[in-house]
């Protein structure tokens, strides 16, 4: 494949996910702590087909915190996370991400946003044929002239800076590796790696170990528990294992039929409160 063509592949398949309007990268630097929430959530409502999927939540995430998103399938947990960044319209309500009421932007405000938020997905969302580095430095696409991305010709800064990402997640030894030929754990680090290389105070991770096994799950969780204690990002992640929850996470916000049901740190959440969440509705 040309170098124009493989620009062109690796352009395409991160602007085809709308979560990557963003692109930036991480500074080695630890963020200042900030006084008002990270993500400020409230009376937040969204329906589909006259059904009440969100139903008037409110809660904050601080900044530096590691929140965890619980709750049974169906409660609106995606839905929340697409309302986010607006990925989906919240039918009322309001959010606050660092300041800037989301539900306020104009379209070309909200991808600028959209570039300082870090993502984590589930299917990883990697160019399983470039390396794993390449893959880093997609985060670095809005920040650089068009022919450095054609030709792959990224400026020293950039490189180094994605290869410290790689570093940070432990995969430095890899970062010239086929991103195909790393495991599933591993390429859920590269990805990881590439949020990190935004520069960005937040992470978003929808349901980040949901395919993994369960030592890769926790290498993961770890590492995002890093990135809030060490660097002082804050960490919004959604996912379905409670016992990884309540071992990593700073605090718990649990969902149940589109309602906030829990809100606490995890030696709050007991076994009656785990048992009545997941209690058929």
């Amino acid at each position: 494949m040309n170098q124009l063509a493989r620009a062109a592949d690796l352009t395409s398949a991160f602007e085809a996910t709308e979560e990557f309007h963003h692109a930036t990268g991480l500074s080695p630097t630890v963020a200042p702590r900030r006084a008002s929430p990270a993500i400020a959530v409230r009376e937040l409502r969204k329906a589909f087909a006259q059904r009440q999927v969100i139903k008037g939540i409110s809660f904050d995430v601080q900044p530096g915190e590691f929140v965890v998103l619980l709750g049974p399938s169906g409660c609106g947990k995606s839905t929340l996370f697409r309302c986010l960044t607006r990925l989906i319209e919240p039918d009322d309500g309001t959010i606050v991400i660092d300041g800037t009421d989301v539900t306020k932007l104009s379209r070309g405000e909200l991808v600028e946003l959209r570039r300082h938020i870090g993502f984590v997905f589930q299917q990883f969302n990697l160019v399983k044929r470039f390396a794993a580095i390449d893959n880093v430095l997609a985060a670095r696409l809005g920040y650089v002239p068009l022919w450095r991305v054609v030709v792959r010709r990224f400026p020293h800064a950039d490189r180094q800076l994605a290869l410290a990402c790689l570093d940070s997640v432990g995969l430095l030894e890899y970062a010239y590796q086929r991103v195909e030929r790393l495991s599933g754990g591993q390429q859920q680090r590269v990805a990881i790696a590439r949020a990190l290389a935004q520069q960005s105070n937040l992470i978003l991770a929808d349901e980040p170990i949901s395919s993994l096994d369960p030592e890769s799950a926790e290498n993961v969780m770890q590492i995002l528990q890093k990135c809030a204690r060490e660097r002082k990002l804050t960490v919004f992640c959604s996912m379905h294992q409670v016992d990884l929850a309540t071992r990593f996470a700073d605090r718990i916000i649990a969902l149940k039929a589109g309602e906030v049901f829990f809100q606490g740190p995890p030696s709050q959440f007991t076994v009656d409160i785990k048992d009545r969440l997941y209690a058929a509705v």
